[in-house]
């Protein structure tokens, strides 16, 4: 039972093979057993709960009823634990939950608990969290990526059916890429960003983590749409993403980013990717080299503009409303400096000193005023492409997952191994990475397809096609 897609869990409860407590029950087996560090809490409880109200409905029509998933530990449920992976807020249970994460329980998902992250979803190899590095399940001296490794890492190894991360950077696309799952990072606003703790707020997006495309667009067709309590989410329909999957492409536009397959690439990643390229084009699709120019100043532009929202967003973290709060302070500002000294991580600490002076009066104009600039024409660049594609293929990541402590003290370097999955959180466009190969050495490569905003169906539609043209995907760790 444990190494089954949405799909074949959804039939089998239908069929009456196995009950969603018997479901539930394999997975929080391997939840509790995890030796990846995947899990921060398991909660056993509320999801034997969530499993025995589904079987005594009996009604599996909705294709996550009963089915056992996880959140990524920036998630807000209401009554259980939240931390983001940091210090400062463990302990923390919020009194609400995220308006997606409702969505998913009211139509009978059960949660099996929360995932490890990059503290405060600051990092790409899940290696800054409070809680200890995940690891890679394909090779257990590795990442699993970040800052979603642990629902990654989770899915790969089948701790979960599939799971929510979420993607500020690359922080669905890499991890899916170095754990061969499929990721698909959303237009900013598809999704509702409520309930979920903030990095940069003008770049988080929420998405899902799955075994298949088929799965990500059953777990799309719940989680997107409007909301009230978030303003950032358009009022744009949204389709029923399962229809989108179709095995025909013929005639589908795809552009080759030759920026994206520059200096910097691993050649065993680049060679994986054109094949998977190859493989779109002996199904119809027709190929084409482009350029995006741009490309080079994503990367500076990102972190500028990613950092200033961060150093905003983690004031609200002082010791004093909730989280944690230091034992050695005799007065408020002690308070305050002890308790985020505390609390805090290097990452965010070098976030906090980054964005603040990157936003202070004397730098406002030199350095965060020219990124924003620079989004705004990297969107302009995106928009124009889409006119003459319906999709973009590149790989997710310059190179396979790397050894633990490989490059955590060097942050340039970790900052740089985004330069393949920033741009599209610039330009605010849906991006889908799918297993395309391993190299030599066993280790997961992922190809990344690119769409215009709004477009997750098209995104659907390729990668579906892609899918069933290959078995990257059927492959599990041992």
């Amino acid at each position: 039972m444990e190494n089954l897609t949405i799909a074949e869990a959804n039939q089998g409860l239908k069929d009456g093979k196995f009950t969603s407590v018997e479901l539930t029950q394999a997975y929080l087996e391997k939840a509790k057993a995890d030796d990846l560090n995947s899990y921060i809490s398991v909660t056993e409880e509320m999801a034997l709960e969530q499993a025995k109200t589904a079987d005594s409905k009996g009604d599996f029509t909705t294709p996550l009823t009963g089915i056992p998933m996880n959140l990524k530990d920036l998630v807000c449920v209401k009554g259980t634990q939240t931390t983001a992976g940091s210090k400062i807020l463990k302990g923390f249970k919020p009194a609400y939950t995220a308006d997606f994460a409702e969505r998913l329980l009211n139509t009978g998902a059960v949660l099996l608990g929360k995932t490890n992250t990059d503290e405060f979803a600051m990092g790409g190899s899940n290696e800054t969290s409070a809680y200890g590095p995940v690891k890679n399940p394909w090779d257990k001296e590795r990442v699993p990526g970040g800052s979603s490794g642990g629902p990654a890492a989770s899915v790969a190894a089948d701790q979960a059916v599939y799971a929510i991360g979420s993607d500020t950077g690359g922080s669905i696309r890499q991890p899916a890429s170095f754990c061969s799952t499929v990721g698909l990072k959303v237009t900013y606003g598809r999704v509702p960003r409520h309930g979920v703790t903030a990095y940069a707020s003008s770049f988080d997006t929420i998405g899902p983590i799955t075994k298949t495309v088929e799965d990500a667009a059953m777990v799309l067709n719940t989680i997107a749409g409007k909301s009230d309590k978030d303003s950032t989410t358009p009022d744009v329909d949204v389709p029923d993403y399962t229809k989108a999957l179709n095995k025909d492409i013929k005639g589908i536009k795809v552009g080759v980013p030759k920026e994206f397959f520059a200096e910097g690439v691993e050649e065993e990643t680049k060679k994986i990717v054109e094949a998977g390229i190859e493989t779109l084009k002996a199904l119809g699709a027709e190929v084409k080299e482009v350029s995006l120019p741009l490309t080079k100043y994503a990367i500076p532009a990102y972190y500028i503009l990613v950092k200033s929202e961060a150093s905003t967003n983690m004031a609200r973290y002082d010791g004093v409303k909730y989280g944690h709060t230091t034992d050695d302070a005799k007065e408020l500002l002690e308070i305050y400096m002890k308790s985020r000294g505390e609390g805090f991580g290097d990452e965010v600490k070098r976030a906090i000193m980054l964005g603040t002076y990157t936003l202070s009066a004397g730098y406002f104009d030199a350095y965060y005023l020219k990124a924003a600039k620079v989004r705004n024409l990297i969107k302009q660049e995106y928009e124009k492409m889409f006119e003459e594609v319906d999709v973009l293929a590149t790989p997710v990541s310059p190179f396979p997952a790397f050894k633990i402590g490989e490059k955590i003290d060097d942050p340039v370097a970790m900052y740089s191994a985004d330069i393949l999955t920033t741009p599209i959180n610039l330009a605010g466009v849906p991006a889908l990475s799918v297993p395309a190969g391993f190299t030599e050495a066993g280790l997961p490569v992922g190809m990344q397809l690119i769409a215009k905003q709004f477009a997750e169906e098209t995104l659907l539609h390729v990668g579906y096609a892609f899918e069933q043209a290959t078995d990257f995907h059927t492959k599990r760790p041992s």
